[in-house]
């Protein structure tokens, strides 16, 4: 059982950044793949990135690639995404998510998932 906690939500202006932590507790967190997902009000959640066990891989949707980065530190039980050059477009709930076996874009591959943490980009 792995328990997911996202913070660093909020209010910011397009243009501007935040960072979003997820941090792990439970079984070892380094088995574990990790995802970001969003979903925005009235829409299904959709992919925004992910990154491998060891951090070595990660992938991107294209609507964030180039303003987005994924990180993990595996000795915190902590992944990050670092997000700049927020669109309005980006507002949405974020939500962190756990694969033990295999990841990529679909949640269904997703074990654990936290509760999420609100975006708001304003214009």
């Amino acid at each position: 059982q792995v328990q997911l906690v996202e913070s660093g939500g909020g209010l910011v202006q397009a243009g501007g950044s935040l960072r979003l932590s997820c941090a792990a507790s439970g079984r070892a967190f380094s088995l574990y793949a990790m995802g970001w997902f969003r979903q925005a009000l009235g829409k299904e959640r959709e992919f925004v990135t992910a990154i491998s066990w060891s951090g070595g891989t990660t992938y991107y949707a294209d609507s964030v690639k180039g303003r987005f980065t994924i990180s993990r530190d595996n000795a915190k039980n902590t992944v990050y995404l670092r997000m700049n050059s927020l669109k309005p477009e980006d507002t949405a709930v974020y939500y962190c998510a756990a694969a033990r076996y295999r990841y990529g874009s679909s949640p269904d591959e997703y074990d654990y998932w936290g509760q999420g943490t609100q975006v708001t980009v304003s214009s």
